[in-house]
């Protein structure tokens, strides 16, 4: 019953959308219903804390994979994009200005 419980409370999507704080509230409750020894609840939270940064970690690649693809369909241009066009206006600009000379 309490690995049950333990896989539960480490699923990712729910982990992943819950602050840090929250997650820890939640540890806390649960190592006390569980009536857990330190040396488990000390694993028990370093196990959340692996799972929830290896989470958030995916749950941000794939938000900034679909951000991407928003961008793309759009043709909304990249900063890296832009900011290569406004160094060749300064090029060009410089140019003309010497050319003036």
């Amino acid at each position: 019953m309490f690995e049950y419980m333990k896989r539960s409370f480490l699923t990712g999507v729910g982990l992943a959308l819950r602050s840090k704080k929250e997650i820890e509230e939640l540890a806390v409750e649960f190592v006390k219903k569980s009536e857990m020894d330190q040396e488990q609840a000390k694993k028990f939270f370093e196990e959340i804390y692996a799972k929830y940064d290896d989470t958030k970690a995916k749950l941000d690649t794939k938000i900034e994979e679909q951000i991407k693809k928003v961008i793309n369909r759009l043709d909304i241009p990249a900063h890296s994009e832009l900011k290569k066009l406004a160094e060749r206006i300064d090029r060009i600009a410089d140019a003309i200005e010497n050319s003036k000379k």
